[in-house]
């Protein structure tokens, strides 16, 4: 992801209080709050929300984006909820995710020469009897839902992401509607995997 990205995107958060819900995303509440806490690592994490929802629920947690900005407000909100979150300002270009039992992307949008190898290094920086989540804009969002990116290469294709899972054993791999207020639905890729134990 170029400077310029990373610069548009410090200014998109620096214009308001929060860009998103100070709540988690709704896919990642549901498949992760039942798991026992471990060490998680959270790429494109933005403001942190779903990172620091991890962190309550007492997971060790790395947050990674290249955004200073978006960072910084995600560390005063830990810092003011008393949370140990790292904060990691990296571009997912060429930043390689430590070994972790959750690894989480959620609404990472970018062209596929760039989102391949993240999803790639994602997918190896899981730890045996660890766990994949990723939530995503889908590509059928783009006619038939509402929001997101509108350029059809950043979107997910469901197949696309299962492809790219190697030994992971998938639990859950939908399309899923995720409504939102006065507007139809948005249509989003969820896929959770594992790594078999050792």
């Amino acid at each position: 992801m170029a400077a310029m990205d990373a610069d548009s995107w410090d200014r998109r958060y620096a214009e308001t209080d929060l860009v998103w819900s100070a709540d988690p995303n709704r896919f990642v509440a549901q498949e992760l709050a039942a798991l026992p806490p471990g060490s998680a690592v959270d790429l494109a994490a933005g403001e942190g929300r779903n990172a620091l929802w991890l962190a309550d629920l007492g997971w060790r947690v790395t947050a990674v984006d290249f955004s200073a900005v978006a960072l910084d407000k995600g560390r005063r909100i830990a810092r003011a909820r008393d949370l140990a979150i790292e904060w990691v300002h990296a571009d997912l270009a060429d930043y390689q995710p430590p070994t972790a039992d959750l690894v989480l992307i959620a609404y990472l949008h970018v062209p596929p020469a760039l989102w391949q190898p993240v999803l790639r290094r994602a997918v190896a920086a899981v730890a045996p009897g660890g766990t994949l989540l990723l939530v995503g804009h889908d590509e059928t969002n783009l006619t038939e839902g509402t929001g997101g990116p509108q350029d059809l290469e950043r979107l997910w294709s469901l197949d696309g992401v299962l492809a790219t899972l190697d030994d992971l054993v998938v639990r859950r791999a939908e399309r899923a509607r995720r409504p939102v207020a006065g507007q139809r639905d948005a249509i989003d890729t969820v896929v959770r995997a594992e790594r078999p134990a050792a």
